[in-house]
């Protein structure tokens, strides 16, 4: 009786194996929480051994940071691009509001919650956090500053204007993740809190369907 001969997995380039576990970091974070991103949770998902995790990724408090900056870099491309096909601040403003409180993107909310925990023993992550609100803090200053000089915003601080939206944005979207409120006034309770603080008539950032 003859024996099987197995099929040995094909070989992989440093910078495959490496893409792979990458990939493999994001996804878990994804679907389970930064906390899930430990080196069996990753290498299970990989199909690899733990060990060959640790080779590629010798400090995962490394690799937790660059886990959640590219998750969080990534939507923030997706979105910037989508605001920059539409007319004007108020339309980008309302659509961003919108699309960041429409329940679709808690995977990533997880992602940021955790991180604002973690990152107090993790110091790389505490650094890739500050890096990557100031990013989004950016986004919303430069749709006011739009706003103020073409579409009648008034913000006599934009710098802080832009923070305090973005803080009402990331508590709602926390609040919802124990479902406490109605998930469904998030838009509105922030739409007339937005347009108050800037000094728009009620409804002016609401987005035609």
């Amino acid at each position: 009786m003859s024996t099987p001969v197995r099929t040995r997995a094909a070989r992989k380039s440093p910078a495959e194996r490496s893409a792979e576990i990458v990939e493999a970091a994001r996804l878990v974070a994804l679907e389970q929480g930064l906390t899930a991103v430990t080196l069996r949770a990753i290498a299970a998902r990989a199909g690899v051994a733990p060990a060959l995790v640790a080779h590629y990724q010798p400090s995962m408090d490394a690799l937790v940071a660059d886990t959640f900056a590219h998750i969080v870099a990534e939507e923030l491309d997706e979105l910037s691009g989508l605001l920059a096909s539409l007319p004007g601040p108020s339309e980008r403003l309302g659509t961003l509001l919108d699309t960041l409180l429409d329940g679709t993107r808690d995977d990533v909310t997880i992602v940021w919650v955790e991180a604002w925990a973690l990152g107090r023993r993790n110091d790389a992550l505490a650094a890739s956090v500050r890096t990557q609100m100031d990013d989004w803090q950016a986004l919303l200053r430069r749709i006011i500053e739009e706003g103020v000089a073409h579409a009648g915003f008034r913000a006599p601080d934009v710098d802080a204007a832009a923070w305090q939206i973005l803080g009402m944005v990331d508590g709602l979207n926390a609040q919802a993740l124990v479902r406490w409120g109605d998930a469904s006034e998030r838009g509105s309770l922030i739409h007339g809190a937005v347009e108050g603080m800037l000094g728009l008539q009620r409804g002016a950032l609401t987005v035609p369907d």
